[in-house]
């Protein structure tokens, strides 16, 4: 018992150490985890054979992540998926199994071995993608998506990889294997429901199983997790959760299937139900650890004698493979048209291969398709691209991400043939609903913006829209602020913002400038800089949210009115003298001690004017919001 507190003691704090630091170098922590492997394993040799043990175990957290990504799926967007998840992926997966089982041809492999490594080399990380497109918030990218697709199919795939390898048998792996399987049998026995059955039975078997998971966690599911959440004990909910992941797992291992698959099945299922936030807030801690130690594995399993060994051999490998998978992967990416900087994530996340070609291997020299001294160089080729990957993610954060940043804002503008009555700068999510109310009411604008994507993105939905830079003065005189009436302020950037203000009220003080502020701060530079009208992105969405939440716990509705036109009254007053005294600070810090001391008195107010019973004095701007008539609801009611 000591020696495992000893173990757990070691990956944990080589955890701890490695990671925080590899965060704050920028370099992601998946390679802070694959670092601290490499030093607690090859470099120190604190930890050695029971890597591999652990590591089956860490693989775990595999289970759990797809688990959580089918969660996030419902089945109607997994059908709208099936262009990219079929094409893509299948495209991915059969030229790179061509193109690897080739190439291992012409350096004498037979075929068999061949298009086994081709299959094992066709698979990708998704362990070390999905961690990483999380971590830097690229999930939701054009590049990350398809990325998501094409790892999605490799993990389906792995299931007739997993039924078809056994069939590329050498017959004599298998006889040197016979006597020692015969021996090794009696002291192990791997359990499985379709030992022995014919391969009718078999289909049939996996047939049953995939129908009772849909069906069971569709019907049984909700019935269980009310009854459990009943008990009202969040540990019990836990050991559900857990339970369900662990029993679908052994479940599809039962059956010969990836648990990996079945467990992202289950969670496509539950992806409606009304549990899903719960499971994944009780699942998420334990598919991060697993998933860490999963990372710690891989570096500390890397063999450092076979490599030094075949040095040159392996390095080639590795980065052939890399480069290989990198151009049909870009190719793809232009067939399937992923555009700018979107092609180039989605080629380089997905060049390395992954933690199921360890599997792979592992089940190709249990059923003598490769030799073992094969597979153990190919191991190390799989260990090694996984851990040049982070360095991928690097060179496309730090490289390539900020040229295409730099051509989109430094490209040239587009020719602007018309002129409007309201010049609106910024169509993201904030200008799009201003521009959709004007041209609504027949009002002409012209939409500038420095982002060539979103320009491209609002035009695919009929609204017009313009390339350019809105602080460039002879853009401006192009889109005709002579004439103009007004100019919205819709930028995502506070500098350029409080510039392009700056510019307009000194060069063209009759223009009104409406402005959209990110925070009180904000909203004060840019009313010392001349804008006419400025309005928080924050301030009416939340209160108009304040106030549904005043509804929903039972007040009435023309008594939330009251507090809402009660709080924009004192803050409009407050708003200007807060304005006032940040004005008349001459230090170098706005927020000096007296203004905090003016913000406390003012929110006193805003308490105490909430506070007062006012229903028999109701103010001018309240009189045009009544309350319903008494026995309203119930006729409403009646005549539905």
């Amino acid at each position: 018992m000591t020696g495992y507190f000893l173990q757990a003691f070691i990956y944990l704090v080589a955890a701890v150490i490695a990671v925080p630091i590899a965060k704050r170098l920028g370099l992601g922590s998946v390679l802070g985890y694959l670092i601290a492997g490499v030093i607690i394993g090859p470099i120190i040799g604190l930890v050695g054979e029971e890597t591999t043990t652990i590591q089956h175990f860490a693989e775990f957290g595999v289970v759990m992540m797809l688990f959580l990504v089918g969660l996030e799926l419902e089945p109607k967007m997994l059908w709208n998926m099936r262009n990219r998840l079929l094409g893509l992926g299948g495209l991915q997966v059969g030229a790179t199994t061509a193109a690897v089982m080739g190439i291992a041809m012409v350096f004498n492999q037979p075929w068999t071995i061949a298009l086994a490594i081709g299959l094992i080399f066709a698979l990708s990380s998704t362990a070390i993608v999905l961690q990483t497109f999380n971590e830097k918030g690229l999930t939701r990218t054009e590049g990350g998506q398809n990325a998501f697709s094409v790892l999605l199919f490799q993990d389906i795939a792995v299931i007739p990889m997993l039924a078809f390898i056994p069939l590329l048998a050498l017959p004599e792996l298998v006889e040197k294997a016979q006597a020692a399987a015969s021996s090794a049998a009696e002291h192990h026995e791997e359990l499985s429901l379709v030992a022995g059955l014919p391969g009718w039975g078999y289909a049939l078997v996996i047939i049953v199983s995939i129908a009772g998971l849909v069906v069971g966690g569709h019907y049984l599911s909700r019935p269980l997790f009310r009854f459990v959440a009943s008990s009202g004990l969040r540990e019990i909910f836990t050991a559900t959760a857990l339970m369900l992941v662990v029993g679908i797992a052994a479940l599809m291992s039962l059956v010969g299937l990836s648990p990996a698959l079945g467990t992202f099945l289950a969670g496509v299922v539950l992806a409606n139900s009304e549990f899903r936030h719960e499971l994944e807030s009780n699942i998420d801690p334990f598919k991060g650890l697993l998933l860490g130690l999963f990372f710690i594995t891989v570096g500390a399993g890397i063999n450092f004698g076979i490599l030094f060994d075949d040095f040159f051999l392996i390095i080639g490998l590795t980065l052939g493979v890399m480069l290989l998978k990198a151009l049909i992967l870009y190719v793809l990416a232009f067939c399937f048209r992923i555009r700018k900087s979107n092609r180039w994530l989605f080629t380089l996340s997905l060049a390395q291969a992954g933690e199921f070609g360890f599997v792979l291997l592992s089940f190709t020299t249990q059923n003598h398709v490769i030799p073992l001294d094969v597979a153990q160089t190919l191991s190390l080729v799989v260990a090694l691209s996984m851990f040049l990957t982070p360095g991928l993610f690097i060179l496309f954060d730090k490289v390539i991400l900020p040229r295409y940043q730099q051509a989109s804002n430094e490209g040239e503008a587009d020719q602007i043939d018309e002129k409007g009555t309201v010049i609106i700068a910024g169509i993201g999510r904030f200008g799009q609903i201003i521009n959709r109310l004007l041209v609504a009411n027949g009002i002409k604008t012209v939409v500038l913006d420095h982002q060539a994507d979103q320009v491209d993105m609002v035009r695919q939905i009929n609204t017009k829209a313009y390339f350019g830079d809105a602080t460039r003065p002879d853009l401006l005189h192009t889109a005709g602020i002579e004439e103009a009436a007004m100019v919205v302020v819709a930028m995502d950037n506070r500098d350029a913002s409080l510039e392009l203000v700056k510019y307009i009220k000194h060069t063209y003080p009759k223009v009104k400038i409406l402005a959209r502020a990110f925070d009180r701060g904000d909203s004060y530079l840019l009313r010392q800089a001349g804008a006419d009208i400025i309005e928080s992105e924050t301030y009416h969405s939340a209160l108009e949210l304040g106030a549904h939440a005043l509804r929903e716990l039972g007040q009435h509705p023309f008594h939330v009115e009251q507090q809402k036109a009660s709080y924009k009254r004192v803050e409009d007053k407050k708003s200007d003298m807060l304005y006032q005294a940040w004005l008349d600070d001459a230090s170098g810090e706005r927020f000096d001690n007296n203004y905090r001391q003016l913000f406390i008195h003012l929110e006193e107010q805003i308490k105490l004017a909430l506070a007062t019973d006012r229903a028999d004095k109701h103010n001018n701007d309240e009189r045009g919001w009544t309350p319903p008539p008494k026995g309203y609801a119930e006729d409403f009611k009646d005549n539905l």
